[in-house]
This record gives C-alpha cells, sequence and structure tokens, in this order.
C-alpha cells in the first residue's frame, strides 16, 4: 500500500512539474514576476478569511450532528479539530478513515462515546457526497449555459455521479452485511476492513432525520463555494476581474478530476485541469497557472503545519 502511495504520488509530482514547466517554457519569466510583484494584499486576506469560513462550515455540520445526540459542543473546540482532521486525511491517506478514526478518538477523549462520534461522521460522509452532488451538477450546468461544454466533462461528471452514490451504498452495504456477506478475501483487505471498523457502531438513525441532513448538505456546499471565492480572490489578486460563475465551475471539475484520478492530494491532475479550464475561459495562461497553486497554497499546503500542531495537542492535551 505504501509503495503504491508513493508511486501515485510521484506520478502527480511529474505531472505537476511538467505543467509547470511546459507553462514557463510557452510564457515569459518576467510575466510571472510582474504577476507575483504586482499581487493586491487585501485579495490574499480576504482568502484566509474564505478558508477560515471552510473550516467554521465543518464544524457546524459536527455541531448539528452533536446536537442532534443531545450534546452541545463549542466552536472554539470543533473548527480545530476541523483543521487537524484536514491534515490527517492529507498524512495518512485512506479514503478518509484516517480522519475519521482521529475524529472519532479525539470526541472519546472529550467523552463523546464512539457511537455518537461516528454518527457525526456517517452524516459528515453522507452530507459530504450529497453536497458534492450538488455543486458537481450545477458546474455542468453553469458551463453549458455560459460557457463550453466538452464531452470529456460530461463523462467525467457522469462517472463522479456514480462514484458519489456507490460510496454511500457501499458503506450502508458494509455496514450491515459486509462481514457476512462478503469473501473472506476481501474483508481482509485494509480498506475493506477499515471501513467496517470504522462505521461497525455508527447508529443509522441520524440519516433519518431530513432537517439535520439537509442542513449539513448546506454547510458542505458552503465549504465548495468559499473554495471557489478563495479561487475568485487569487485571480482578482492577479488582475482578472471574473465572476464567481466563472470560477465556480473550474475549481469544482478540477476537484472531481483529482479525485478519480486517485492520486494523492490530486497532485499534478488538480493543477492542470484547473489551469485548462481558467485557460478555456480565456484567462492567461501564466496567471491560470499563478492563481491556481496560490489557490493550492491556501487549501492544501497552508493548514498542513498548523494541523500538525493541532493532531498533537490534541493527543497530549
Amino acid at each position: 500500500m505504501k509503495k503504491n502511495f508513493f508511486k501515485a504520488l510521484f506520478a502527480g509530482l511529474l505531472l505537476l512539474s511538467g505543467l509547470v514547466l511546459a507553462v514557463t517554457h510557452f510564457g515569459e519569466l518576467t510575466h510571472f514576476l510582474v504577476l507575483l510583484s504586482n499581487i493586491e494584499p487585501v485579495w490574499i486576506v480576504l482568502a484566509l478569511f474564505f478558508q477560515l469560513g471552510t473550516y467554521f462550515s465543518l464544524a457546524l455540520v459536527w455541531r448539528q450532528a452533536l446536537l442532534f445526540s443531545g450534546i452541545r459542543y463549542p466552536m472554539s473546540m470543533l473548527v480545530p479539530l476541523a483543521i487537524a482532521k484536514l491534515f490527517a486525511d492529507q498524512a495518512l491517506p485512506s479514503g478518509g478513515i484516517s480522519g475519521i478514526a482521529f475524529i472519532v478518538n479525539a470526541f472519546k477523549k472529550r467523552e463523546v462515546s464512539g457511537e455518537v462520534g461516528m454518527g457525526v461522521m456517517l452524516i459528515s460522509i453522507f452530507s459530504f457526497y450529497g453536497a458534492y452532488a450538488i455543486v458537481a451538477a450545477a458546474s455542468i450546468l453553469i458551463l453549458w449555459i455560459h460557457h463550453e461544454i466538452h464531452q470529456w466533462m460530461v463523462i467525467i461528471a457522469a462517472i463522479f455521479f456514480m462514484f458519489a452514490i456507490a460510496v454511500p451504498a457501499g458503506i450502508l452495504f458494509l455496514k450491515k452485511w459486509g462481514a457476512r456477506k462478503l469473501p473472506d478475501w476481501l474483508v481482509r483487505r485494509p480498506v475493506v476492513s477499515g471501513i467496517l471498523k470504522v462505521y461497525a457502531e455508527a447508529p443509522e438513525k441520524i440519516l433519518h432525520d431530513p432537517p439535520l441532513l439537509l442542513s449539513a448538505i448546506t454547510f458542505q456546499a458552503a465549504i465548495f463555494l468559499l473554495d471557489t471565492a478563495t479561487l475568485w480572490a487569487m485571480l482578482h489578486a492577479l488582475g482578472q476581474d471574473v465572476s464567481l460563475i466563472f470560477a465556480f465551475p473550474c475549481f469544482v471539475i478540477a476537484s472531481i478530476v483529482a479525485m478519480l484520478s486517485l492520486i494523492p492530494l490530486g497532485m499534478g491532475s488538480f493543477e492542470a485541469t484547473c489551469v485548462g479550464l481558467l485557460v478555456m475561459q480565456g484567462t492567461g495562461l501564466e496567471t491560470a497557472l499563478v492563481a491556481t497553486l496560490l489557490l493550492r497554497g491556501f487549501t492544501l499546503w497552508l493548514p498542513m503545519i498548523p494541523g500538525l500542531w493541532l493532531t498533537r495537542q490534541t493527543f497530549t492535551s
């Protein structure tokens, strides 16, 4: 598993390096320097607020789910856990299982039962895929109405919709009948056994509350909008006066490609897709690359250091 992970990561790094080299080859280095030197700081500050909002949104999903179980949990404790979960998911790629296990154990340290913690994670993952499906459909619609849509986009979206249905359905199947109806060799697979172990205690009744599920989907959708707003802010910081509708499908489609590529962190696949879509809609090649790399700096690399510190604090405090 580790060997395959590093192979995939290496492939992603090669793809990202190839993208950067290609753009710098066709563009002028002086243009990149001019773009970076003319960045307006106010947009950088705004992007930081947008990214902080993503952690608040995820924390609100958990808070609503905890309230469903009669537990009041302060946002001041949930927001740091949201940052730490992102770090756990990225540092230990396992389909999100590592981050889920981390949060459940963090809740247990704060006297929240494993059953309640798993219920929170169950509503979190179901609402995530629900929101993801909604923003994906909206992105395809926006591209069809306002921009140019290509066959590959429709194919990617179709594969994603099947994936978005299969993952929650697969979790429910594995939870109910997996250990009994699946062959032993499959149950012993790390990913399958991890899902069986992680979701064994999760109460399904939390999924039977429509208002809770709807509010969770709304907060999850807000995360996509805030990440889109970060890309929008980066384009404005580089002097591109564009609308959110312009940036929205670029971010969402790039995120889908990154997820389906199976490359850790979506390395290279996200950047190549986002840059390509921005260029297709009229953004200069150099501007598209710089905006995308700045976006990834905010969404991927910047949270790493506080995520590591918060992870250590969670289990040493």
